[in-house]
């Protein structure tokens, strides 16, 4: 979208330079087009001079929209009962927009010209929502700004020689600002850059094959019921005909600002805001969308310290906000489009102001459609659950009030809830029975993923055995000291381990995952945000209402939340000052999407779990097929199953290489050749299109390498640095291997299934990280720490220590005690 954008931009510069202008289409708004719309309710209002109708649509929900037949069931939106979208997630089944781009939005910084590269970028979103089916209207500033530049230039151009010769500062100051202080000079540049304004619109639409038509307004089209009976047919037929109106008030006639002259319910057209919210509701739109030079509406002047980002208006609010002084330029501030919004939103229209002018967010509509948390939605729903940056901000605070605790009262929090999986098994059980239930109804989800969905008794004992082995070790986590430095006389420097803050952790299907990482956030001390999938709904719910039970016994329940919905986690991964690390489990789809989400937070976690066997030719054959199968049948959806099994070229045609096959083959696991046992074998199995899958079930690719080195050669040029194995009796190729592949796990004569927190001794893990940077394979509380530096002193200062000070440095290093750390009881 960037290259396309730049490449509109130079094709503008270019048409500006050579000072040729594509004649735009006019269409004015008293037109005689004449399409009437259809399907509507109307709404009679009182207005100055007479009656007006406002014709209001009813919402229907996507489910709804399931079950509409005809030419309109494929419409992304339509409204029912006069209602606006409740919803931002709702916000992408919008079919009619209209998207107002305020002053600062596309005029520069000195207010004489357009920023083309922001226009360009904002015809970009229009496009590629048009090009979706979306009903795209524009309400567009600029005229002045555009207007001014010109006119200045032909001032420039008429002054005398002399005149043209003075100071250039005296003449801006003098000439320029006197000619500016005209109070006709707005709808002089207005006249003068209309057509200018058009020219641009209508060629970067060009560019892209979409046909734009400009309507022209003023107030009393909207007063005027034949005028406004005229407006909307033209809109109406335009939108038929898949051209994108492009609407701006004549300023070049129209009257000077006045008071506020809101009559029963009817909104004056005196900025582009109005203008906007009234054409909203002439034309049913199901959302507005404002665009101005702020994120949107804050509870006081952004400046302000106590200033705060309001995510959701809704009605009854306003009392709480402090509007601060109007844009740099237009007419409208805004208090202009709060009212101008709420106006909108009592007669069915979406509204979301946002901001269209931030460096490097030049998605800002696109983000709005898609119902991503952009700028301030407004809606008649009134918000009832925790908002994501509230969730973020108690796990901030809990997390504190954790690492207060007493490693004693952290602990019992961990065996209670040991004890809680035990005692209310049939309960988890029966939650888990419902989520099982509704997978194989809608029939979304795969073998692997069901495997990991369901939960057992077996399985919900080891959870509660695991629990308690966090909960045993978990004295010494925290205040630990890593180092002590005797810095000077009566100055000593210690490092000890702390939390890292707040973890967000997503993870897939397996909702055992839940209290397996509040287990170790609680050990560490940390804030968790969880995330499970869908699928997992009621299992989730139960479980988290454990947790938070047994974080009551110590009133520390804000520490962990359970996030509801998937667009929270776009919002959460915005949020860099509240969230330090994000720990996603999964699929590879699910870490690579978080991992080009996240922008300034830091992700742990791996893409992909492709897991390698090495048999070497001195291997115990037994030993060798009892690891591949266990690598590969013990639980085929787990990250550290095997995927590819690697056989040293002599095994080939031998009863060993036969008798693993046969083993795979037996638990009906499908074999993939690579190419090189697919040219030895003239008759062996289907060759695999790529050596880097992960098959997450029965399936595995099958090769044959030369010796130790090419395996190793293989891994680091296939494998996704998770678990690598060899099995051999010769110790030397096994420490060739060890020490070679760079994986995070690597294993001599075991299972790669042996990769897990809970093999190792962790109690635990949050996840399996093949990162080089803080912690790597299996992580438990130990990579939930990090550390901070602790120093004593005695009225030090650095002046002390210069040369001919009274101190000097020592830097000596000093024992650490073994039963250093956080061992204090209740």
């Amino acid at each position: 979208m960037a290259a396309r954008s730049l490449y509109q931009l130079q094709c503008v510069k270019s048409v500006l330079k050579q000072g040729k202008l594509v004649n735009p289409s006019y269409v004015r708004s008293n037109s005689t087009l004449s399409r009437p719309f259809t399907n509507r309710t109307n709404v009679t209002e009182r207005v100055s001079g007479g009656v007006s109708t406002v014709p209001r649509w009813r919402y229907v929900s996507a489910r709804d929209l399931n079950d509409l037949k005809g030419a309109y069931a494929h419409a992304p939106y339509s409204r029912l009962n006069g209602k606006a979208i409740p919803y931002r997630s709702e916000l992408k089944h919008a079919k009619r927009i209209v998207v107002k781009l305020g002053s600062a939005v596309i005029t520069r910084d000195d207010e004489c010209g357009l920023a083309l590269g922001r226009l360009a970028s904002i015809v970009e979103q229009v496009s590629e929502l048009h090009a979706e089916g979306h009903e795209m209207l524009i309400v567009t500033s600029g005229a002045v700004a555009f207007g001014k530049q010109r006119l200045r230039h032909e001032i420039a151009m008429s002054q005398s020689m002399r005149q043209s010769m003075r100071d250039a500062r005296a003449r801006n100051g003098n000439t320029m600002k006197n000619w500016e202080k005209d109070e006709m000079v707005k709808e002089a540049c207005a006249a003068a850059g209309q057509g200018g304004l058009m020219a641009l619109y209508d060629l970067l639409f060009g560019l892209r094959g979409i046909n734009t038509a400009q309507v022209l307004v003023t107030k009393p089209d909207f007063y005027n019921d034949d005028n406004r009976r005229n407006l909307q047919s033209t809109i109406s037929e335009l939108l038929r005909m898949n051209i994108v109106p492009i609407l701006n008030a004549n300023d070049a006639v129209a009257p000077p600002p006045e008071p506020d002259k809101d009559l029963l319910g009817v909104i004056s057209v005196k900025d582009n805001d109005s203008l906007a919210a009234r054409l909203a509701a002439e034309v049913q739109a199901d959302l507005l969308c404002l665009l101005s030079d702020v994120d949107g509406i804050y509870t006081a002047p952004p400046g302000e310290d106590s200033s705060k980002l309001i995510d959701t208006y809704y009605p009854g609010i306003q009392s709480t906000i402090k509007f601060g002084q109007k844009s740099r330029v237009g007419m409208g501030g805004m208090e202009s489009k709060v009212r101008a919004a709420q106006w909108a939103l009592e007669r069915g229209t979406a509204v979301v102001i946002a901001n269209g002018c931030r460096q490097g967010s030049g998605q800002a509509i696109i983000d709005i459609v898609s119902g991503r948390k952009t700028g301030t939605f407004f809606t008649e729903a009134k918000v009832s659950s925790v908002t994501v940056e509230t969730q973020a901000e108690n796990a901030r605070n809990g997390g504190r009030v954790l690492s207060s605790l007493t490693a004693d009262q952290r602990s019992n929090i961990i065996s209670h809830l040991a004890n809680l999986l035990e005692e209310r098994k049939a309960s988890i059980l029966a939650a888990n029975q419902k989520d099982m239930d509704v997978a194989r109804q809608q029939g979304n989800l795969s073998g692997p993923m069901l495997s990991r969905l369901a939960l057992s008794a077996g399985k919900l004992t080891n959870l509660a055995d695991g629990l308690r082995q966090i909960a045993a070790s978990s004295h010494q986590n925290l205040d630990r000291v890593l180092k002590r430095i005797q810095v000077a006389d009566g100055m000593e420097l210690r490092q000890i381990t702390v939390p890292i803050g707040v973890l967000m952790v997503i993870f897939e299907s397996r909702p055992d995952c839940l209290p397996q990482v509040a287990a170790l956030a609680i050990a560490s001390g940390n804030g968790l945000l969880l995330k499970g999938g869908k699928e997992a709904t009621y299992s989730n719910e139960y479980l988290h209402g454990l947790v938070q039970e047994s974080l009551d016994l110590y009133n520390a329940k804000d520490a962990i939340s359970l996030v509801s919905s998937r667009e929270a986690i776009y919002d959460l991964l915005k949020l860099e000052h509240l969230i330090d690390l994000v720990i996603p489990r999964g699929s590879s789809d699910l870490v690579r999407m978080i991992q080009q989400a996240s922008k300034g937070i830091p992700v742990l976690g791996h893409s992909e779990g492709i897991c390698h066997v090495y048999v070497d030719k001195d291997c115990d054959p037994e030993m060798a097929a009892k690891i591949v199968l266990d690598s590969k049948c013990d639980y085929p959806a787990a990250c550290n199953a095997m995927e590819t099994l690697l056989v040293h070229r002599s095994l080939l045609k031998t009863p060993v290489f036969d008798h693993i096959v046969d083993t795979l083959k037996q638990e009906k696991v499908s074999i993939n050749a690579g190419p090189l046992l697919a040219k030895a074998l003239r008759f062996g199995p289907r060759e695999a299109k790529s050596m880097k899958v992960e098959y997450g079930g029965l399936e595995c690719c099958v090769e044959a390498v030369d010796g130790v080195e090419d395996a190793i050669k293989h891994i680091h040029n296939f494998g996704s640095s998770h678990t690598d194995v060899i099995v051999t009796n010769n110790e030397d190729t096994a420490e060739k291997f060890l020490q070679s592949v760079d994986s995070a796990c690597v294993f001599h004569n075991a299972s790669s299934r042996f990769a897990d927190g809970y093999r190792f001794g962790l109690g635990a893990e949050v996840g399996i990280s093949t990162a080089r940077i803080h912690s790597r394979g299996p992580v438990g509380v130990e990579g939930l720490l990090t550390t901070k530096w602790v120093l004593r002193g005695n009225g030090n200062s650095v002046g002390d220590f210069a040369e001919g000070g009274p101190n000097s440095y020592i830097h000596q290093y000093l024992p650490v005690e073994e039963d250093a750390g956080d061992s204090g009881s209740e």
